[in-house]
């Protein structure tokens, strides 16, 4: 990584975000006006083609900026194999280590945070190990001896991040204008709070105590401790726990069967956040997560944390179940309990959700094995399927606090299928949601 100046004037953030955001607001315009005379299908066609075009504006600034520009530039990515490949090549940069700010500026934050740095600790590596869009993380050594791993935000990043969320806004709802007609406000103001959450480090430190407590008794998750006495609200000092990193981890250095025991604990994580805990790791970049050769995963940053009502995980349960048992009937109803259906009110007819459950019952068919990653076909026909109902989603309506649940999972089945994980996924899938719906339902026969 190469050491970059980090851009910190609000004049020249507001021109860069601003000028993105006419570009994007001129050429939906065009494309809109262009779609009056077209029919269906080639509208469908030409909103994918402006897509891969503003998708790329976007991330090649963002990407620069840093700060909220850049970690909402990452949460524009599901997973790169739902995107057209023009977009999914640039989102696959922006989701790997940042260019790093000088070491110097960065152990002078810690400083200021940390009166008593020089009695904290022994030494303090001036290379980062990595580098993202709200802070970087440097090695150091406590007095003790121990290793740890010490998180420092950006200078001013506070400022920086809270002066680009208006011209954010604009750029994300002239995206949006693109698939739905929906009120905007209540979605950014989901992602909005997401993306401030983060600048307070303490409150990070409290999850991950809280996370760790809630797996005390699962071995298979590492949680890093947090030291106390060298966390504040914008450095944040943890117990340094090493892994295999995901792109050694996903390479033939190691066995696939040891790959398919990694896949069987994220997918346990994911679920186990989604539905018992209600507490989901809600930033799905593989670089959140290190891999360890007796089958652990280690789990780091955990600055996005959705807090997931019980209406929502009850939904997703019952989506869930729906899939499993072959109801492809009940999924309508199921959306529209959940707040998912059109403007007026009518719920998603079944001859759009019905191929869309036939493509994910194959993942769960009873006593067989599913491998993530290679069937190829399967990404392409779910983005195929949903511009070919492009029209029919922009008058979706769905309320907020499924973005996150939806990124996280979209973006975990992505990093399955990196690792090309291979499980009876409905084996694991099952006890998972039984113990769900005896938590959910505590008064209701559960169906079997």
């Amino acid at each position: 990584m190469s050491d970059a100046p980090l851009v910190t004037s609000t004049a020249r953030r507001f021109l860069a975000l601003g000028t993105l955001a006419g570009r994007v607001g001129a050429s939906l315009l065009t494309a809109r006006v262009a779609d009056l005379a077209r029919g269906r299908d080639a509208r469908a066609t030409n909103r994918a083609e402006v897509l891969v075009r503003n998708a790329t504006r976007v991330v090649e600034t963002l990407g620069r900026l840093k700060g909220g520009a850049m970690k909402l530039g990452q949460m524009l990515s599901l997973h790169a194999e739902l995107l057209p490949p023009g977009v999914a090549d640039v989102l696959s940069a922006l989701q790997k280590s940042a260019p790093s700010v000088p070491s110097e500026v960065m152990e002078g934050e810690a400083r200021l945070a940390l009166r008593h740095f020089d009695e904290l600790f022994a030494t303090f590596d001036p290379v980062p190990f990595a580098s993202a869009s709200i802070g970087q993380v440097h090695g150091a050594t406590l007095r003790d001896g121990r290793r740890v791993a010490v998180k420092i935000q950006y200078p001013a990043i506070d400022q920086i991040l809270r002066a680009d969320l208006s011209n954010l806004r604009t750029v994300m709802a002239s995206l949006f204008g693109m698939f739905s007609d929906a009120d905007f406000t209540p979605i950014w103001g989901e992602i909005r709070d997401r993306l401030l959450e983060e600048l307070d480090y303490t409150r990070e430190a409290d999850l991950l105590r809280r996370v760790a407590a809630l797996h005390a008794h699962v071995p298979e998750i590492v949680i890093p401790a947090v030291i106390d006495e060298a966390t504040t609200r914008t450095v944040l000092t943890m117990e340094y726990v090493p892994g295999i990193a995901p792109d050694a981890a996903c390479s033939d250095r190691y066995p696939q069967d040891l790959r398919n025991r990694w896949g069987v604990v994220v997918f346990e994580w994911l679920f186990r956040g989604l539905f018992e805990h209600r507490l989901l790791h809600a930033d799905p970049n593989f670089s959140n997560l290190a891999f360890r050769e007796d089958g652990r995963v280690v789990v780091y940053d955990m600055g996005c944390v959705k807090e997931v009502p019980t209406a929502v995980a009850l939904g997703y349960a019952r989506l869930l179940r729906a899939v499993l048992d072959g109801r492809g009937g009940d999924i309508p109803g199921i959306l529209g309990d959940m707040g998912i259906g059109f403007a007026d009110g009518s719920p998603i007819p079944s001859e759009i959700t019905t191929p869309f459950l036939e493509l994910f019952q194959g993942m769960v068919a009873d006593g067989t094995p599913y491998t993530f990653g290679t069937d190829a076909t399967l990404y392409e026909r779910v983005f195929a399927l949903g511009w070919q109902h492009a029209g029919d989603a922009a008058e979706v309506r769905f309320p907020p606090d499924i973005v996150f649940v939806h990124r996280t999972l979209a973006g975990h089945f992505g990093n399955l299928g990196r690792l090309r994980a291979t499980a009876r996924w409905r084996d694991i899938a099952v006890p998972l949601l039984e113990r769900a719906e005896a938590t959910l339902l505590p008064r209701r026969r559960v169906r079997r």
